[in-house]
């Protein structure tokens, strides 16, 4: 029937049915960097040299502040030599008493007294030497064994003066190992005699400047020990070949003679 026909539009379009509404169109994709301003990417500022020259000449600044200390440093030691010809202080072992040796087998036990007397010379015409508290020991060649310790007092060594420095040294019921025991023994039984040598440890300061204390430790060795003869109260190591050594932790006396 003609009341049911739907009516149409020239164009085909049903004419009865709701219009449907159209969806929203997709979104853009976003825009690039570059095409926010026309298309053409913005340059990106250089970086400013001004902070590198700073930095250079931050580092020359100290670098050349650190060559003039060193220099004053240089300068002050040269002068400190020219105007004190600064030597080191000599030692020698005048001489060595034993009054006993002795070595229990069943505990390896060691007892011991010796008699040093030693010299020390300081050959600075306008320096004096004032010496710390000088720590003493008695050691078996080899380093290994020590065999007593002592100190001496704290004294003034004079411009060209020549001290005599004396000191009982004794040790009573130190242990030792076996090795060192029978070593020790055949040393002491020995025609040369049992080889020790002997060591200070001090420190020396100019007097009349403001210097730290310098340390020094003397180590003299060929010295030749044996027990006293039956009936005698001590015996008298050999001392001839004696020789001291004599090391600093100041660079300038280790070059002095």
């Amino acid at each position: 029937m003609a009341g049911n026909r739907p009516e149409t539009r020239a164009d085909g379009v049903d004419l009865s049915q709701p219009p449907q509404e159209s969806s929203p169109p997709p979104n853009p994709p976003p825009l690039a960097k570059g095409q926010l301003y026309g298309g053409a990417s913005r340059p990106q500022p250089k970086k400013s040299c001004r902070h590198r020259r700073g930095c250079c000449c931050r580092c020359c600044l100290w670098t050349t502040v650190a060559l003039l200390v060193l220099l004053l440093i240089v300068a002050a030691a040269a002068s400190f030599y020219v105007l004190y010809r600064p030597h080191r202080p000599t030692f020698t072992v005048t001489s060595l008493r034993v009054s006993y040796i002795n070595i229990t087998s069943s505990s390896s036990t060691l007892s011991s007294k010796f008699d040093l007397t030693v010299s020390a010379r300081n050959p600075n015409s306008k320096l004096v030497h004032i010496c710390s508290p000088i720590s003493v020991s008695v050691l078996s060649a080899d380093g290994v064994v020590d065999l007593g310790d002592a100190t001496i007092p704290s004294f003034v060594h004079g411009k060209k003066n020549t001290t005599v420095l004396k000191t009982s040294i004794a040790s009573n019921g130190q242990q030792v190992d076996s090795g060192s025991a029978s070593t020790l023994k055949s040393g002491l039984k020995s025609k040369s005699g049992l080889a020790l040598k002997i060591r200070l440890d001090t420190k020396v300061k100019g007097g009349g400047l403001k210097t730290t204390r310098v340390g020094i430790r003397v180590t003299c060795g060929g010295i030749r020990a044996t027990a006293p003869a039956a009936g005698k109260s001590a015996a008298t190591a050999s001392t001839g070949n004696a020789k001291c050594k004599i090391d600093t932790r100041i660079g300038i006396w280790n070059w002095t003679p």
